[in-house]
């Protein structure tokens, strides 16, 4: 069994976290794939195309200012009521790639990392701007390692704005200073140093700055 080193080994810094706080998409689940896909369908039967280098600045960003953002970039306008459908249209093809996740359908090292997070004492919660958040981890089987989960929801204001990370500290009842936040999206890492928190920063894109560090993947945490 992996033992999760949270860099406190390295970074003393991190000596004081009591609680550690998750982003769903691009951190425990490959799903930004399913919003990309979804986003270019919808762009597409709006006559315009949409890229992923578009798509990466979407991440961590509500759906209803996604849909501005593409609006925007196709040039078109829509009425509240407008947007309101086209993003429920939206969700309705996510939903059906969504649905089609199984247990174990997770990045690597995520299981790992929740199990041995347990093991430590650590209290565990979901940030995150998804409104079909607790689908998702139903659906993987990891829904019974969050002692609290803070989605799209339960907010009014989304990343960058540290609501999420807050809300996630205040019910785990740990301080701000003492919450790690796993973040992949440059809102989401905005919205975590906001909060007063800790930050690693998940992914490849060297684009990310104001993590306290940043690491390719969760398995970068663990050690044999």
């Amino acid at each position: 069994m992996k033992r999760p080193i949270l860099l406190i080994e390295q970074f003393p810094v991190f000596d004081t976290v009591k609680g550690v706080i998750f982003d769903l998409d691009g951190v425990l689940v490959d799903t930004a794939i399913f919003h990309f896909q979804a986003w270019k369908q919808l762009a597409n039967s709006l006559g315009f195309d949409f890229t992923e280098k578009q798509n990466e600045q979407l991440k961590g960003v509500s759906r209803i200012r996604s849909l501005e953002l593409i609006l925007a970039w196709g040039g078109i306008s829509k009425t509240a009521r407008e947007q309101e459908l086209l993003a429920n249209q939206k969700n309705s093809w996510y939903l059906d790639l969504v649905n089609k996740m199984k247990p174990g359908d997770t990045l690597p090292g995520a299981i790992e990392l929740l199990t041995c997070l347990k093991e430590n004492n650590y209290k565990i919660a979901l940030g995150s701007a998804s409104k079909n958040a607790l689908l998702i981890l139903e659906r993987t089987g990891i829904v019974n390692f969050f002692d609290v989960i803070v989605d799209g929801n339960t907010v009014t204001a989304s990343k960058p704005a540290p609501e999420v990370f807050l809300k996630g500290a205040k019910s785990l009842n740990i301080d701000s200073a003492k919450c790690l936040v796993l973040e992949d999206a440059q809102a989401g890492i905005d919205a975590a140093r906001a909060a007063g928190m800790y930050v690693i920063g998940i992914g490849k894109y060297s684009g990310l700055t104001g993590a306290n560090c940043l690491i390719n993947n969760l398995n970068e945490l663990l050690e044999d």
